[in-house]
């Protein structure tokens, strides 16, 4: 057994259904406490469900000799920091009797390991620790700033995880230069797909006032749902934007509509809309904010409307980190991988407020989320080796940098 695929299936075996964690950050900060990294935890959030956050470091090594030092003066240049980001938070299981094996029992079939956050995203957890170690002790004097933040809040409301970490270090003023999050972006194969930015994300909350009244005596009443119907149609029918090269248009959907009494001869008097935006960079809250309400002023309805940004979108356009992955998932797998914006938000978008140069890259994710969560055994160590190749090839650009 490999030491990615051990330690993929300790952290498995640990229940750390959001926002508890069971102490995976513990083990992995002592192997990485072995390597001469500084951990730190962080804890937010109330007493009773306090969020674990750990944030692990180890800085590069010194310049070996003085012209490095007139180098480093002359250019003034820093070493970079790479960070490794994730959560050890999952998902809860769903009903037991559900699965072929215990989700917090690691289990193998048919070249498969099975459990709850095996693709999400525990194994690109052991995956970075493995790479680390392997990595240093290649590579004892790494000109590379190294990291870990990992949080126990990225499944949950995510307000107390990954967020609270990054707004320490900015008002520590600490760097990061280069991050992956190790979000399960593959679709066939680890490698085939990285993704580079993703949407952001904004919700409302629409309500939608009318007059309650017997729906006999309509004229007594004002119906909100038949009101709001045509402002709805031109929503709908919308383009928010024609998104770019690496976006997807801007899209605006309806999640639910309540509305009514519950008894079938009775107008309501109010009809309370959800409704979400996963927005592109052509686009920004309040633009999109001010799009909506001049739809619902030129339909003349009374309403009171609350929005929620959940994140901002973000893009990592080619540069050193992008390249550095290329050619560490061509090295490995012969892929040529692509770059994406697709999917959902993840807690890059709180990283991406620090640091300019964001990627996520894991395993496959057919089966996240799901009964009978897997990663296929096969995937385990390119994916390490993956990781182990970005750091070498990162560190390369900074002893050049010294050149």
């Amino acid at each position: 057994m490999s030491s990615t695929l051990r330690l993929a299936e300790q952290l498995i075996a640990r229940p750390s259904v959001t926002p508890t964690d069971c102490g995976c950050q513990d083990l992995i900060a002592q192997r990485l406490g072995a390597l001469g990294f500084v951990c730190e935890t962080i804890t937010s959030g109330p007493a009773d469900c306090a969020v674990t956050n750990l944030w692990a470091k180890r800085a590069a090594a010194p310049v070996n000799n003085a012209q490095e030092a007139i180098n480093l003066i002359a250019k003034a240049v820093l070493p970079k920091t790479l960070v490794f980001a994730g959560h050890t938070d999952v998902v809860p299981t769903g009903p037991l009797n559900q699965w072929d094996s215990a989700p917090f029992t690691p289990n193998h079939r048919d070249g498969k390991l099975y459990g709850r956050g095996a693709s999400d995203m525990k194994t690109s957890l052991a995956a970075f620790v493995v790479a680390i170690e392997e990595f240093i002790a290649a590579n004892p004097d790494p000109r590379l700033n190294i990291a870990l933040l990992l949080t126990s809040d990225e499944e949950g409301p995510a307000v107390d995880g990954t967020v609270v970490v990054c707004n320490a270090l900015k008002a520590r003023g600490e760097a990061i230069d280069y991050c992956i999050v190790g979000e399960p972006t593959s679709v066939e194969r680890t490698g085939d797909m990285i993704k580079n930015g993703r949407r952001g994300s904004m919700s409302g909350k629409l309500n939608i006032k009318g007059v309650q009244g017997h729906i006999a005596y309509p004229h007594l009443a004002k119906n909100p749902i038949h009101l709001v119907a045509p402002a709805l149609a031109e929503l709908v029918s919308m383009q928010w934007d024609q998104g770019n090269a690496f976006f997807q248009p801007t899209t605006w959907q309806i999640s639910n509509i309540h509305g009514g009494t519950g008894a079938s001869n009775v107008i309501p008097g109010s009809v309370v809309i959800d409704f979400n935006f996963r927005f592109s960079t052509e686009s920004t809250p309040e633009s999109l904010q001010k799009r909506l309400a001049h739809v619902l002023e030129k339909h003349e309805l009374e309403y009171d409307l609350t929005w929620t940004v959940g994140g901002l979108p973000f893009l990592t356009t080619p540069g050193p980190l992008v390249e550095a992955m290329r050619q560490a998932i061509a090295a490995e797998t012969g892929l040529q991988t692509q770059l994406s914006t697709t999917g959902g938000t993840s807690d890059a978008r709180f990283i991406a407020q620090i640091c300019s140069q964001v990627v996520e890259f894991g395993p496959p994710n057919g089966t996240i989320h799901q009964i009978n969560e897997y990663v296929k055994v096969a995937d385990i160590e390119p994916l390490k080796n993956i990781y182990r190749r970005v750091l070498e090839n990162l560190d390369q650009l900074e002893y050049l940098a010294l050149t």
